[in-house]
């Protein structure tokens, strides 16, 4: 008898629910804006040099929560230059939420925005129908690889369209993280149905080293409060399960068996660490700065 788990991503208004409960629960954007601040300016420090204009783009921008900061870097960087920055992104709702966010904020000024619905692979099967191949300054991919069919041949592609100076930063799951434990373990029980794949930064450098690529690599600590997933029936634990194993409704469709192994997992001190009653999850990221 086939199994009635499904793929989260099948659902993406519920995928956006988990993601925005995964958000406020977990420490993940406050480690990515100190990397931000203490080591993009680093990263930046000559994608612009002698450029009246700066063309960036970011591959499953979400919300743009993390696309904005890294773009007032940008700016701080190259005051007199214009910022294109282009986003690559499927969801809907994220994209009105991102144009939300641009309408609001103050200090956007010599920043154009463009938007694409489209998933990676659609950008780039669309750039190659069109025979186009524009070139950028600065190309971010933070949390998006999980999301395509053949990550070292997207990893490449994007690659390719780095100008000279440019950078290419990619952020994901450690390999030291909870995730890589839950999803080596416990990965094969998930519906994935090609929809995603389970890849950390430990997974990176194989790539990299295959395609002659030079990189940096960074490990950025991040935890999140899971305790809400261990009360039944509470709702946001509910939706924090589904972002972990990637499965619409995990609490109410994995097999009995299954869900009780992945509780129990989520507990031990590969995944978590319990402090004052509350479990925390390993959420910690790694980052990985492309060189051209």
């Amino acid at each position: 008898m086939a199994s009635p788990m499904r793929s989260l991503v099948l659902d993406l208004d519920r995928y956006v629910q988990s993601f925005r409960v995964f958000l406020e629960r977990s420490t993940e954007h406050q480690s990515m804006q100190e990397f931000v601040e203490r080591h993009l300016p680093d990263v930046i420090a000559s994608i612009g040099n002698g450029k009246s204009t700066i063309n960036v783009l970011s591959v499953g921008g979400g919300a743009g929560e993390m696309d904005l900061q890294i773009l007032s870097k940008i700016r701080a960087r190259y005051p007199g230059a214009t910022i294109n920055n282009d986003v690559i992104e499927p969801s809907a709702a994220q994209i009105s939420k991102y144009k939300e966010r641009v309408a609001q904020a103050s200090n956007l000024e010599n920043i154009k925005f463009t938007w694409h619905k489209e998933t990676a692979n659609e950008y780039e099967s669309r750039m190659n129908a069109e025979k186009k191949t524009k070139k950028w300054d600065f190309i971010h991919m933070i949390q998006m690889l999980y999301y395509v069919k053949d990550i070292p041949a997207t990893v490449r592609y994007f690659h390719s369209l780095l100008e000279p100076q440019a950078k290419l930063l990619i952020i994901l799951v450690s390999g030291k993280s909870g995730w890589e434990t839950l999803w080596k373990k416990y990965g094969p029980s998930f519906p994935l149905e090609d929809l995603c794949s389970y890849v950390s930064s430990a997974d990176l450098p194989r790539m990299l080293d295959s395609a002659g690529l030079k990189y940096q690599l960074y490990e950025l600590p991040s935890h999140m409060d899971i305790t809400s997933c261990f009360s039944e029936g509470d709702r946001d634990g509910e939706l924090l399960l589904d972002f972990l194993t990637e499965t619409l409704d995990f609490a109410k469709t994995a097999p009995p068996e299954l869900k009780h192994q992945v509780m129990e997992e989520l507990r031990k001190p590969g995944c978590s660490e319990i402090r004052d009653g509350k479990v925390f999850f390993n959420n910690s990221l790694g980052v990985i700065v492309v060189e051209p």
